[in-house]
């Protein structure tokens, strides 16, 4: 492929994440010119850019390091017209352990960005928040008026990057829309995440160990939220707007085993373990997505069915869980 030195320049933070990897190929396929971070590791590890479709990777400016620093964020954003920031600790379990660590990640690494990209003069600044910010529903399903519930530490640390980047469009003037996607899932996801732990024992023995299997979730395939954000990032009039992507309907943790169980021919026996349940009041039960914002301001409605993606996240999962599964659980 031919570089594109005039083409719209793009940052993607969290670019070798689960979803930051296929917005990548995304943004490539559709004439980007991409600036890929990925968080610094003594490894020199791309993570998920290594599964990218051949030639994106050598497409793409590489960048290793870390949002933290602000320093650091000056000198990325030089140059860019548009940056979808994905960056952040994700893991819920791990922000009982260190909050702190979430804080200075999301919320104080979401501020150096913003900082950034105001003095750099970029055009817009696409934000990634998530379902979890709304805790359990207090109505369903959810729309971008529902308050939102700090249940987990990591909750509670996307809310308060939320309202940074809120406060940047009410104050400054900056052009910047919030993206909220509700569970995504499909190839490439962590094992510790719920989709791929329940596949990866489903091929390997008839049994499932599992926490609660009471919580539903409105889960979208990966190219879908992908989707999302490159609908998003061609709108120039959706300064301060958050937008929920989801698909409008929701499974059962239980129900999702089954469909894997369905899909790969096996009856799959399921047994709960407490050390793997959230604590009672940091539970969300259910997260349905109202995503009539998403249909009437991006044109936008998921392309794939709940046992489509399945189908290809199993598929992936059967090459990668012997040859590479460790990488699967950060």
């Amino acid at each position: 492929m031919e570089p594109r030195t005039s083409a719209k320049r793009a940052l993607v933070t969290g670019a070798g994440g689960f979803i930051g990897s296929h917005l990548v190929e995304a943004l490539v396929a559709n004439g980007y010119a991409v600036r890929a971070l990925v968080h610094y590791n003594s490894a020199g590890s791309i993570g998920n850019l290594q599964h990218a479709a051949k030639g994106v990777v050598s497409e793409v400016e590489l960048v290793f390091g870390d949002i933290r620093d602000e320093h650091f964020c000056q000198k990325l954003t030089q140059g860019i017209d548009v940056v979808f920031h994905l960056a952040a600790l994700i893991g819920i379990p791990y922000s009982y352990v260190a909050p702190s660590s979430y804080v200075q990640t999301n919320i104080t690494g979401t501020l150096n960005l913003l900082n950034a990209c105001s003095q750099s003069g970029v055009a817009h600044f696409l934000h990634t928040s998530t379902s979890e910010v709304y805790g359990t529903a207090l109505y369903k399903p959810i729309d971008e008026k529902h308050p939102l519930q700090g249940q987990s530490p990591y909750s509670a640390s996307k809310i308060g990057a939320d309202k940074i980047v809120e406060s940047y469009c009410r104050s400054f003037d900056f052009n910047a829309t919030t993206i909220r996607p509700f569970n995504t899932f499909g190839p490439r996801q962590s094992l510790r995440a719920v989709l791929p732990t329940i596949i990866t024992q489903a091929l390997a023995s008839n049994t499932i160990h599992i926490g609660s299997t009471h919580p539903k979730r409105d889960l979208t395939f990966v190219l879908d939220t992908a989707n999302a954000y490159l609908k998003a990032a061609g709108r120039t009039d959706l300064r301060g707007e958050t937008i929920n992507v989801g698909t409008g309907a929701f499974f059962s943790i239980a129900e999702a085993i089954e469909t894997v169980g369905r899909i790969l021919g096996k009856e799959l026996v399921i047994v709960e373990e407490k050390k793997r349940i959230r604590p009672e009041k940091s539970e969300v039960l259910e997260l349905l997505c109202d995503n009539t914002r998403a249909k009437e301001l991006l044109n936008w409605t998921p392309q794939f069915t709940f046992e489509q993606g399945i189908g290809k996240a199993i598929d992936f999962f059967k090459t990668v869980r012997i040859e590479n599964a460790d990488h699967y659980r950060v």
